[in-house]
């Protein structure tokens, strides 16, 4: 550019890490910079192409990268860069071809600077090159520096995860008839600058979807008549919730099914449209782009990676004060998508795939896993529940699992989730069994009542699906549910057990401290929250797993007043929002995922928190003295 416009240096100096550098050395990289342009689907950087030519910066669209060279289509797209973002770094850095296919997403604009330039830059400006050369540590920095200003506006200006979807709707939804023609839906989204558009009827119910992400394939490639109607080309899967569910709603949904777009609606019409960039602006890979990333991914290194995304998802959405019940769904629901690629892949690798053995087997979550509970903090705790196949028995189905069950277990320590010390895995022969083994071990547990059994129930009676035939599972879950009910001794001697662990306040003192002078957040806090409401939820039949949504379902058949079961949920999440503060506060420090505990000062703690801290061992305590009363203990 030989002259630089103000719009230029004002949009370059938004983005990291032009925003650090010196004034002089940015205006020595404009100077130098040329603007290109690609069109949707057009390839901008490619192995076959030799070493990187230039570097790259995103004025306006979204890049993907791909690993697939032959076509462009969702499920190769691992990485997806937007506005302000640059790349390819580690080309550049090393004077190679890039790894991947960068191809446009949508049409886009790219200032680009040439590689020799580049190279001349990072010698000139500092800021630059310790950017590129620590892009991950710096952009986590720069992204924790954006968050706190964010955070340090008014309240007003404020939008998190736990707003209603109606106050993240930014515009009426634009909408056309289903005989719309499909050129005349693609001239108003060009007029209007959006990117999806609704078909609605007379009433103004929706009927299909369509992206720009869908152009390409339903229109484009297949050269389709622009004049035929517009729904034909439409995604009828209509992904809906109503304008007071939560953002956090709405963002799970996108990460678990990749889906870019959620419609609101109310009474049965349309009512707003929320995208993954109306969520998620602020962070750097979306949720959709980790998830998508996970279930592509074809070897443990990518899966290592995935799991590192988890855990800086979830600093990064404890930044934003993300409320603790979101995040452990969140952190769950991110874990069960890594757990499942793992089984799938290590099942594909075994030659299981498409067999009788792996159609009727199914990946059991047991734990805090199970409950949708998980922490930073957490190791493993699975099982694997199965059918036997016509001519054969359940030991010969078991010796086909169990070497793939290991590889499971070894490729997700691999990922930081601890083997379990107690080796309550899939890959012991004690914990894969046939639907009726299953059963037979339930009933020998629940007639029993052996310490055993009772620390058994504390552990496997969490178990939900995670892979493969989910029917296994829901068949044991409403077999337990009605079994587990119907035996009040199984259920007295639970809640006799449950009763030992006691919330630890104290008499003179305000708590009652452990070793180190230390209170056990999870032990002695969670734990009495979480046995009493399995016991409440056994008695009730509920077949829900979460502690919150065993209390709250429970309520009504065991007559117990919401404001009591509001009082014990409040006091629940406060211990749990100290919990996931201090493994913050030990990553922080340096300590890895296994070696983040639960054990926190009180005298540490402020004045407030301490006090609150009181009051929800106090409803710990309460919720125990019902649990007494209602098995008259």
């Amino acid at each position: 550019m030989s002259a630089i416009h103000p719009s230029e240096f004002a949009f370059i100096t938004k983005h990291a890490p032009f925003d650090r550098m010196e004034l002089a050395h940015v205006m020595w990289m404009l100077e130098r910079m040329s603007l290109g342009y690609y069109t949707e689907g057009e390839v901008i950087v490619s192995p076959e192409r030799g070493a990187v030519d230039r570097f790259l910066v995103i004025k306006q669209g979204v890049v993907h990268g791909e690993q697939n060279v032959a076509k462009a289509s969702d499920a190769d797209t691992w990485l997806e860069l937007m506005e302000g973002e640059c790349f390819p770094l580690g080309a550049l850095l090393a004077n190679r071809p890039v790894a991947s296919v960068y191809r446009a997403g949508t049409d886009i604009f790219c200032y680009e600077l040439p590689a020799a330039d580049f190279r001349e830059l990072i010698g000139l400006s500092a800021a630059f090159r310790d950017f590129c050369t620590r892009r991950i540590a710096n952009l986590l920095e720069h992204s924790k520096q954006i968050i706190q200003a964010q955070y340090s506006q008014s309240s007003v200006e404020q939008q998190s995860l736990a707003s209603p979807l109606s106050a993240i709707v930014r515009r009426a939804p634009v909408t056309c008839a289903p005989e719309t023609s499909i050129r005349r839906a693609l001239e108003i989204m060009r007029d209007q600058r959006i990117g999806s558009m609704v078909a609605v009827d007379e009433d103004g119910r929706p009927l299909g979807i369509m992206t720009l992400h869908d152009v390409l394939d339903r229109i484009a490639i297949p050269q389709i008549d622009l004049d035929q109607p517009v729904l034909e080309v439409m995604s009828m899967q209509l992904n809906t919730l109503p304008p007071q569910a939560l953002a956090h709603e709405a963002a799970l949904m996108m990460a678990k099914h990749g889906f870019r777009h959620v419609l609101v609606v109310e009474n049965g019409k349309l009512a707003g449209l929320v995208s993954e960039k109306d969520l998620f602006a602020l962070q750097r890979v979306g949720l959709r782009q980790i998830g998508t990333a996970i279930r592509s991914a074809d070897t443990p290194q990518v899966l290592q990676q995935g799991a590192a995304d988890i855990r800086r998802m979830a600093h990064s959405m404890m930044a934003q004060g993300v409320a603790p019940e979101q995040l452990t769904q969140f952190i769950s629901a991110f874990n069960d998508l890594l757990t499942a690629r793992v089984v799938e892949l290590e099942c594909k690798a075994s030659g299981l795939i498409g067999t009788p053995l792996c159609e009727g087997m199914c990946w059991m979550a047991l734990g805090s896993e199970g409950r949708f509970e998980q922490t930073l903090n957490t190791d493993q705790d699975n099982a694997i529940i199965f059918t036997v196949p016509e001519g054969m028995d359940a030991d010969q189905v078991r010796a086909k699992l169990l070497p793939v069950a290991r590889r499971i277990n070894e490729t997700l320590a691999l990922c930081g989730f601890p083997l379990c010390k107690g080796e309550i895995m899939a890959s012991n022969p004690k914990w894969c069994l046939s639907l009726e083994e299953w059963k037979r071990t339930f009933s020998n547990w629940i007639s029993g009542g052996s310490p055993e059994s009772l620390l058994n129930a504390s552990i496997f009676f969490d178990f939900r699906a995670l892979y493969g035939a989910q029917h296994l599972a829901d068949d044991l879950r409403g077999w337990l549910a009605h079994v587990a009910s119907d035996n009040s001794r199984f259920l007295h001697m639970m809640a006799e057990n449950a009763l030992h662990n006691r919330p630890p306040l104290g008499v003179v003192r305000d708590f009652v401290l452990g070793k180190e002078n230390k209170l056990d957040l999870k032990l002695n806090g969670i734990t009495p929250f979480v046995d009493a409401a399995r016991i409440f939820g056994l008695a009730a039949g509920v077949t829900q797993t979460n502690t919150i949504q065993r209390l709250r379902l429970c309520a009504d058949k065991m007559n117990i007043h919401i404001s009591e079961i509001d009082a014990w949920v409040d006091a629940l999440l406060f211990i749990q929002v100290l919990r996931l503060r201090h493994h913050d506060e030990e990553s922080a420090q340096g300590a890895g995922d296994d070696a983040l505990d639960n054990l926190i000062d009180p005298e540490k703690l402020n004045e407030l928190d301490r006090r609150i801290l009181k009051e929800a061992f106090r409803q710990a305590r309460k919720l125990q003295a019902r649990l007494a009363l209602e098995y008259h203990l």
